[in-house]
Order: C-alpha cells, then structure tokens, then sequence
C-alpha cells in the first residue's frame, strides 16, 4: 500500500522560509510524478509545485520564483523549499504522486499524504 508521509511544516514569521518533505513507500506502480497541493480553511484545494520524472518542474504563479520542488529519488522523498512565506501561504500541505502521465498532466494525482500545516503570521 503507498503511503507518502508529509513533515515539516508549522509556524513562521513573514518572509521566513520552511522545508517540506514527504517520504514515500509501497509503490506498485511507477510515478510519473511528484505534486504538492494546499487547502487552506474555506477555501478549495490549489495546486502549488510539480515536478515530474524527467525533472521537469511546474509551479503556481503565486508560488513562483519563492518555492522550491525537488526530489532524492535514491531516498524516495520529495522536498518543498519555501522561501518568503507570506500570510496566505497559509494552508494544510499535502504531497501527491501521479502514476500517469495524463494523471500528472492534469494535476489529479492517485496517491495523497496526510498533510502537514503551514502558518504564516503578519
């Protein structure tokens, strides 16, 4: 059974940074790609990082030019570098990963971690 472990979050001033990780396990199947996702309180889940097996990275403007996705495939666990935390980066963080490419294209990945929380204050 695939079960993919997110850390790393919690409290933080305005323009501090964080980094996220998610191990992953049991994998039966190969992942086209790895996604970190939000949801803050109220409001609908929103993508924010991709990055898919060819190393090919995706972003949300919003996010754009402040986090980071990587991976350490050796150790199965993806990486959410996130720098110049504003208030609404606020939000529960879960990881994902895709096991096809139409899955990853359309940002609607088959596996999800159970979320770990990001706080931004003013």
């Amino acid at each position: 059974q695939v079960q993919l472990v997110a850390a790393g979050g919690g409290s933080v001033q305005t323009g501090g940074s964080l980094r996220l990780s998610c191990a992953g396990s049991g994998y039966t199947a190969r992942t086209y790609c790895m996604a970190w996702f939000r949801q803050a309180p109220g409001k609908t889940r929103e993508r924010v990082a991709r990055i898919d097996s060819d190393g090919t990275t995706s972003y949300a403007d919003s996010v754009k030019g402040r986090f980071t996705i990587s991976e350490d495939n050796d150790k199965n666990v993806l990486y959410l570098q996130m720098n110049s935390l504003k208030p609404e980066d606020s939000a529960m963080y879960y990881c994902a990963a895709g096991t096809s490419l139409s899955r990853c294209w359309t940002w609607s990945p088959d596996y999800w971690g159970q979320g770990t929380q990001v706080t931004v204050s003013s």
